[in-house]
Formats: C-alpha cells, sequence, structure tokens
C-alpha cells in the first residue's frame, strides 16, 4: 500500500487548468522527482498536498486517510508532511534555534527543553551548532537551507516535499543542500522533490516524473526517463536541458 495515494487530482486557477488528472503514488521510503519546465505544476503539485492548496477535484490519501476530505484537519495533516520551500521562508525575527522549535512546542506540544535539544542535535548534525543563537538574515543561503530543512525535520515528519529547494542558491552552496538531501534518502525518508537539478534528480531519485502543461505525462526509473523516454514532450525537454548544459 502506498504511504501517498494521489488520484484524479485538478487545480485551476480562474479559467487555467494549472493539474489536470495528476495520478500519482509513493511508496514508504521512496524518493520521488518531478521534472519538467517552469509553469508545468511541480510547485502546485506539492502545495495541494500539504494542503497549501485547496484541490478542485480528486483526492489525496495518506496512510490509507483521505487528507482532502471535507472536514479534514489540515493542522494534523501537517504534521505528518514537513515543506521545504524554495525561498527559505525563516522568520527574520527569530534566532535559528526558535525558528526550528516553533512549530514541535507550538503545534506538537513538545516541552520546550526537548525541543531546544532536538534543535540542537539537528544543527550539530547538519554543521550549524554555532549557528543556533544567531538570525537568518546573518546566514548564508545555503546555511538558510539547511535550517529550513532541519525545521520541517524537527516536526518528525512521516513525508517531505522539497520545492526547488536549490534555485534560490548561488552554485557554490548547492552541493551542501542537496549533501543532506542525500543524507534523508540514506536514512529512508519518504520525499517528493521538484526540481531542475537533473543530475541530481538522475542520481538520488527511485522514480522520476514528467509533469507538462499540468499532466503527468510521464513516469519511470532515472534510467528509463532520462535514457530512453516515450513521450515525444519528454524527449524535447530533455534535448532542451542537455543542450543547457544542465544534464
Amino acid at each position: 500500500m502506498p504511504l501517498l495515494h494521489i488520484e484524479g487530482l485538478w487545480k485551476s486557477y480562474g479559467d487555467r487548468a494549472v493539474l489536470r488528472g495528476v495520478d500519482l503514488d509513493v511508496d514508504p521510503h521512496e524518493v520521488v522527482c518531478l521534472i519538467g519546465a517552469s509553469g508545468s505544476g511541480k510547485s502546485t503539485l506539492l502545495r495541494c498536498v500539504n494542503l497549501l492548496e485547496t484541490v478542485d477535484d480528486g483526492a489525496i490519501l495518506l496512510d490509507g486517510e483521505e487528507i482532502t476530505a471535507v472536514g479534514a484537519k489540515e493542522d494534523a495533516v501537517r504534521r505528518k508532511i514537513g515543506m521545504v520551500f524554495q525561498s527559505f521562508n525563516l522568520f527574520p525575527h527569530m534566532t535559528v534555534r526558535e525558528n526550528i522549535t516553533l512549530a514541535p512546542v507550538r503545534v506538537h506540544g513538545i516541552p520546550k527543553q526537548e525541543a531546544a535539544a532536538q534543535a540542537a542535535d539537528l544543527l550539530a548534525r547538519f554543521g550549524l551548532a554555532d549557528k543556533a543563537g544567531d538570525y537568518p538574515d546573518s546566514l548564508s543561503g545555503g546555511q538558510q537551507q539547511r535550517v529550513a530543512i532541519i525545521r520541517a525535520l524537527a516536526c518528525r515528519p512521516e513525508v517531505m516535499l522539497l520545492d526547488e529547494v536549490t534555485s534560490a542558491l548561488d552554485p557554490e552552496l548547492v552541493t551542501e543542500v542537496l549533501g543532506i538531501v542525500r543524507e534523508l534518502k540514506t536514512e529512508g525518508m519518504t520525499m517528493i522533490l521538484a526540481t531542475h537539478e537533473m543530475g541530481f534528480a538522475r542520481d538520488i531519485a527511485d522514480t522520476v516524473c514528467f509533469l507538462h502543461d499540468g499532466a503527468l505525462l510521464e513516469r519511470g526509473s532515472p534510467d528509463q526517463i532520462f535514457t530512453d523516454p516515450q513521450e515525444p514532450r519528454t524527449r524535447e525537454f530533455l534535448r532542451r536541458v542537455i543542450a543547457s548544459g544542465r544534464l
């Protein structure tokens, strides 16, 4: 049974359909990479899974429970799903420690001392032990993104959603953030990533999904998608990627 089941998902803004009947299953410990051009629906799909967007039709099930059903409790769902945004979204008036402990204390009811100890452990693990008392504006982009990932991990999610987590970073900072994602994979974290880093997707994904114009046109293993894509639009997209030097 998949951990996450998406069936017939539709989402529109006015007359424009952004997601068109998307079906996707994600198994426990699986890493799924969403690829496609900007505007293909990758970020919207992640936002729908985290209930940041209301779906127009279709259903999303987590652990067999429909989280898009009428009356579903969004806060309860988000306790199980961590999301990391491309723009970090850290609270600038809070220290790194306060950013990380806010949700565990306020949403999960974890005692402050326990949450602080967990934050310290995570910061040490990801090389930021000396930044706990700093404010986000004093950190590099790579450090801010690492803090954003740690903040999501502090809630002990079942699924992690990562939305173009390297797109706002300078090239030299991309490697350190992708290293954390690789580490999470080795630990068995279930993840869905929207990414423009094709080489990284090929390296880390169990399944690659190509989205075009809101539809999931093709899915398969990294080897199949990147060496023998079946859909003409997938082949054209990858030709452009190769020509740009991103694969």
